[in-house]
């Protein structure tokens, strides 16, 4: 069966007031797969990421060119309900940031918003998050204490379950083991190759061997002189970026020459 395209980005540029960070942006993510965005620091690649659900609007005054369609859907047209789209495209920052409340509520929370629940259709939903999150041995036992009292792998993984909550279909993570130690590190790895089974996973990193690791497609993106806007350099296959990369800007930056 051909691999099902899920988002569909043409001709995109993006602008902050009138500074134009990304231009002439196309590539197409399948369902079910980890992408990597890679690139150096302040070439745009969080700015990608949050084009998927619309967060850089929250900043005002930017605007963008071309299209970013979801399912084939423009997610760009003003008919678009902006609340629904970011439940459908669920986000994971680069520190954790839990909810100061308990474990159970924090979890709760999204569910909460969209709909109303008895008690015991939430305690499944809380249950089966964790349990996706890979934090459910861990916490099971103390769902009423702060989430503020967990260490911060787990808040992490609590941030996740938190997004997996709202049932997306999307997780955009930014960066999501940078503040962690290499243990906590692994886990949130090992947990990206096992959702990808049920969501499209698109990941921010600056680490080349966890972009090798965790993903099946990467996209390099560049800042070729200061105040240019980034392009998208090459986009392929993991492995062929990693071992055998089409463009000689690609390796030197993976092969730290620069960045």
């Amino acid at each position: 069966m051909k691999n099902l395209v899920k988002i569909s980005v043409k001709n995109f540029g993006f602008y902050y007031g009138e500074a134009n960070v990304l231009t002439g942006i196309n590539f197409d993510i399948t369902q079910n797969t980890v992408t990597s965005i890679i690139g150096p620091s302040g070439c745009g690649k969080s700015t990608m990421l949050r084009t998927f659900n619309r967060m850089n609007e929250l900043l005002g005054n930017v605007r963008i060119e071309g299209t970013v369609k979801i399912d084939d859907a423009d997610i760009y047209k003003s008919s678009v309900d902006i609340a629904e789209l970011r439940k459908r495209v669920g986000m994971v920052f680069q520190r954790p940031n839990p909810f100061p409340k308990t474990i159970y509520d924090n979890i709760a929370y999204g569910p909460r918003l969209h709909k109303k629940y008895s008690k015991s259709e939430l305690d499944l939903i809380v249950e089966d998050s964790l349990k996706k999150a890979a934090l459910w041995d861990e916490v099971q036992m103390k769902l009423n204490k702060s989430a503020l009292d967990l260490s911060g792998g787990q808040q992490q993984r609590l941030c996740i379950a938190r997004v997996l909550a709202v049932a997306p279909e999307i997780l955009l993570m930014d960066e999501p083991a940078s503040a962690l130690d290499p243990i906590s590190t692994q886990k949130i790895e090992d947990l990206i190759t096992e959702l990808k089974d049920n969501y499209t996973i698109v990941i921010v990193t600056h680490n080349m061997q966890q972009a090798a690791r965790v993903s099946q497609k990467t996209a390099f993106l560049l800042m070729e002189k200061q105040g240019e806007p980034a392009k998208l350099i090459e986009y392929d296959d993991t492995n062929k970026i990693f071992t055998y990369p089409s463009d000689k800007r690609t390796e030197d930056y993976i092969t730290g020459r620069f960045g």
